[in-house]
């Protein structure tokens, strides 16, 4: 029985790293064609295309003798069109030679060409895995006056989460309630390049969906759909932009709290 229990642990484990590892990429310099088009012009656009995804953080990028063993290779081609530049790209699982997606982006010169290197490179990258820095268990504190309210999730490869302990609360007047709950349900995470929403860096969005026990009625069943999240630089931390997991609220003054600011406890 240990042997077994340990043979799962390890497989979760690997399951857990796997996910959460950076694949590597590889971008091959572009060919290119057609009256006025260079090679340096080729280049350019390489170097440019490498750089931004390399900006990101989410991918490994590798190049010169690496190239060949990165886990996906984008190549690509410079043209000119009729009415300016054309940039294609087709997209490779480089272990099954398997295209993934193609992808296409054009202007009248040059460097507005380079002004749209950051949407081609979401178009080359649409169908690579990013890394699911979900992944352990986090833990959120609200203080208020009636003692601090705690939530902890688990976040597992599965797609599941296990809510050790999600705290609800209510106050009526001079009266509050507050429930310890837990239970379980599934979520879905969605990662990609940092961009800004409203203001603040966003770096992907998650759906979760929750069944619980022992909390207060209106949060026996929750539901949060596509929030925003930012995580901190090490993936210690992350924080809901504009939302969070409702937990409770106060009736008199219709004032609603969440859980928004989460540290990795595992």
């Amino acid at each position: 029985m240990k042997k077994i229990f340990f043979g799962l642990a390890f497989f979760c484990a690997a399951l857990t790293a796997h996910s959460q590892r950076q694949v590597s990429v590889a971008v091959f310099a572009f060919e290119f064609s057609g009256n006025g088009i260079t090679q340096d012009d080729a280049l350019s656009v390489t170097a440019g295309l490498t750089e931004e995804l390399q900006s990101w953080g989410t991918f490994n990028i590798v190049s010169g003798a690496l190239a060949d063993s990165a886990d996906y290779h984008i190549k690509g081609k410079l043209e000119r069109g009729d009415k300016g530049m054309i940039l294609t790209a087709e997209t490779f699982n480089a272990k099954t030679g398997k295209s993934l997606n193609t992808s296409k982006e054009s202007a009248e010169t040059p460097a507005a060409l380079m002004g749209k290197l950051f949407d081609f490179a979401a178009q080359v990258t649409e169908n690579i895995p990013f890394p699911n820095y979900l992944l352990g268990k986090w833990r959120a504190v609200i203080d208020i006056p009636d003692g601090p309210l705690t939530c902890i999730l688990e976040f597992r490869s599965n797609r599941t989460v296990n809510a050790e302990q999600y705290d609800t609360w209510e106050r009526r007047g001079d009266k509050s309630l507050r429930y310890q709950g837990f239970g379980s349900g599934t979520y879905s995470y969605w990662g990609h390049a940092r961009r800004t929403v409203r203001g603040k860096s966003v770096d992907g969005f998650v759906t979760l969906n929750l069944n619980l026990k022992d909390a207060l009625p209106k949060y026996i069943a929750v539901n949060f759909t596509r929030l925003n999240l930012n995580f901190n630089e090490d993936k210690s931390l992350f924080e809901l932009v504009a939302s969070g997991f409702t937990c409770g609220e106060n009736v008199d003054s219709s004032q609603t709290i969440s859980y928004t600011r989460f540290t990795k406890l595992q």
